[in-house]
């Protein structure tokens, strides 16, 4: 348990620290002075400079940051980041989502190369792990009173083995407003759950009132697994897009969106879920984190780097830059709104912890 803690919150830490490192790789790229690359936040614990850095190590272990010369304040000189052309700025901005977008591909391909969980057909053959997984538990239903939890493996029906949703749906239409007995896969544990299937049904609801899916670990060889990965990463980006997109449509339409926001303590507990079922899901969650944080990371907000990229855009159609003290000003604003979102999303992740 302990160590499942522990590689979930290195594993966030990890994707932030390579955050910075993507700004200043590009910045040394482009010889715009590094004055500090610090692992955690101040007060710092120790620092050495080497050439012109200072690396440093913080005592607040939540990420990582990048002081770039001429960055928060102008300064001349060719070394100053606004002393750069444009291009060259957006790219080392740019290059922290760069990382992320980095990160998932090669946790992709890893994950590729292992055996990629996968949605599979229930006449399908010769597959690696198959599953019947619940994705979905209505509210008030008979699975829902047992317990069961979107994520589940359904190994058993009183005491037969199972690993097709054929079998479930068949065995729970046989027996509806009779006992019976499912052996549930929870990441590494394995109980029994008993429940009743029920007679009367609603229009498109199962009688245990859950939507299940067949799932198997589908590899490829070492030499595919890189281009599958790589695939897969442009994939994703362009589904969260999309599902941002339709959000936004919803909202304007006064529909639900169906989209939840979590904050750190939630994605905190889905990694440590997501550890519990396998060394693959733990791997490909991350990835999936990290294409979103790519894309949130670039959303024309001031007080992340697509805000930072917007500045820059307006610098390079007005031929000159924002004023500083505006600048720091709107980012400030967004920056303290964009934290009590955050702690205001903590707050509901904690609620729905208990």
């Amino acid at each position: 348990m302990v160590f499942t803690i522990l590689a979930a919150f290195l594993s966030l830490v990890g994707l932030l620290v390579l955050h910075e490192l993507g700004h200043f790789v590009l910045a040394k790229k482009f010889g715009v002075k590094v004055e500090e690359f610090g692992l955690g936040y101040p007060p710092r614990i120790f620092g050495k400079k080497i050439n012109e850095t200072i690396y440093s190590l913080n005592l607040l272990p939540f990420g990582a940051f990048v002081r770039l010369y001429g960055d928060e304040k102008a300064v001349e000189g060719q070394s100053s980041f606004n002393s750069q052309k444009i291009w060259k700025r957006a790219l080392i901005v740019f290059g922290g989502a760069l990382s992320f977008w980095v990160v998932a591909a090669v946790l992709f391909s890893v994950v590729m190369g292992l055996g990629a969980p996968k949605v599979v057909d229930d006449m399908a053959t010769g597959l690696a792990n198959p599953k019947v997984q619940i994705v979905n538990v209505l509210a008030d239903s008979p699975a829902e009173k047992a317990g069961l939890k979107a994520g589940d493996a359904i190994s058993g029906i009183g005491g037969q083995a199972i690993s097709k949703v054929g079998e479930v749906q068949e065995i729970t239409a046989a027996r509806k407003g009779q006992e019976v007995i499912l052996t549930i896969e929870r990441g590494k544990d394995i109980f029994d759950v008993s429940l009743t299937p029920r007679v009367s049904l609603k229009a498109g609801e199962g009688p245990m009132g859950v939507s299940l899916v067949r799932t198997a670990l589908q590899r490829y060889p070492w030499y595919r697994a890189p281009i599958e990965g790589l695939k897969f990463t442009g994939v994703l980006t362009w589904l969260v897009i999309d599902g941002w997109g339709r959000a936004i449509a919803a909202v304007f339409k006064g529909a639900p969106t169906g989209v939840a926001l979590i904050g750190p303590v939630g994605v905190f507990s889905l990694l440590n879920q997501a550890s519990q079922i396998g060394i693959s899901y733990f791997l490909q969650f991350i990835g999936i984190i990290a294409v979103n944080m790519a894309l949130i990371n670039l959303a024309p907000i001031p007080a992340v780097d697509g805000g930072k990229l917007l500045f820059l855009a307006i610098e390079k159609i007005r031929r000159k830059p924002v004023n500083e003290k505006t600048e720091n000003r709107i980012t400030a604003v967004f920056f303290m709104l964009l934290l009590g979102l955050m702690i205001l999303v903590t707050i509901k992740d904690i609620m729905r912890l208990f």
